[in-house]
Order: C-alpha cells, then sequence, then structure tokens
C-alpha cells in the first residue's frame, strides 16, 4: 500500500506534531495558570475579610462611641442609638415575620 520510506517520513511528521501538541498544552496550561492568579488573590482577600467580619462588627460600636465622643462632645444621639437600636430592630424584625406568615386579606376565599 504505501512504501517503506514513506511510512517512516509519516511515523517521523507523526511524532513532531505530538511534539508540538503536547507543547502547545504545556504553554496553555502555564497562560491559564498566569491569567487566574489575580482570582487567586482576590479570593484569598475575600476570605481573609470574611473572617474579619464578625470582629468589625464588634469593634464598631465602642470605635463609634469613641468618635462620637470626640468629635460631637455634647451629641447624645450614639448613645440613644446603641441603647435603643437592638429593641426597635427586634420589634422591626418580629412585625416583619408576622406580616410574612400572616394570610393576606385577598387571599381569602368568600
Amino acid at each position: 500500500m504505501y512504501p517503506h520510506r514513506e511510512l517512516i517520513r509519516l511515523a517521523a511528521h507523526k511524532a513532531t506534531l505530538r511534539r508540538q501538541i503536547t507543547l502547545s498544552r504545556a504553554q496553555c496550561s502555564e497562560a491559564a495558570v498566569r491569567a487566574t492568579q489575580p482570582l487567586v488573590w482576590l479570593d484569598r482577600a475575600v476570605t481573609f475579610f470574611r473572617q474579619l467580619f464578625p470582629l468589625a462588627i464588634l469593634a464598631a460600636v465602642p470605635a463609634g462611641l469613641v468618635v462620637q465622643r470626640t468629635v460631637f462632645p455634647r451629641l447624645k444621639l450614639l448613645g440613644t442609638l446603641v441603647r435603643w437600636g437592638p429593641p426597635l430592630f427586634a420589634v422591626v424584625r418580629g412585625l416583619r415575620a408576622r406580616r410574612a406568615t400572616s394570610p393576606s386579606p385577598k387571599s381569602k376565599s368568600t
């Protein structure tokens, strides 16, 4: 079918193509790693800030009180908000939950 010389030439060409494909795959893989490196850094930063978020919430109230006392020494609004804020939020949350669970007047059938 094919002469012996032609088969040897085709085998050499096939081996060259395989080497080129392997090299191209390695280069593509390296380029993908370089291209996604900023995403890896962003993921690490998001994870770090998510770990700090509960501590930031705890530190926000005392820091706000210090700022309020130094910037507005006579203004008592922040102290009032700190004192009455949690009960008001609880009442609002309860009203929202009650409204979400109660049937609406339109859904009643007559």
